[in-house]
């Protein structure tokens, strides 16, 4: 099992990753000024779309990514 630190450390390398720097830095500041509940937004994230809509979507994503 993975220590907190290195939880900590492998979420801002996806975070940098993913957003760049710059963007990444904006992400942790709005998470930290208001109250977010991550449940409940991941809840409500993708009512509309069914499983296949939503891996459809992932593999598009990962598709371009890796391009």
């Amino acid at each position: 099992m993975r220590t907190e630190n290195e939880i900590r450390k492998e979420g801002l390398k996806a975070l940098i990753h993913s957003l760049g720097d710059v963007d990444a830095e904006k992400f942790i500041s709005l998470i930290i000024k208001e109250p977010f509940d991550y449940t409940r937004w991941q809840k409500n994230l993708w009512n509309d779309d069914s499983v296949e809509e939503i891996s459809e979507k992932a593999m598009e994503y990962r598709n371009k990514r890796t391009s």
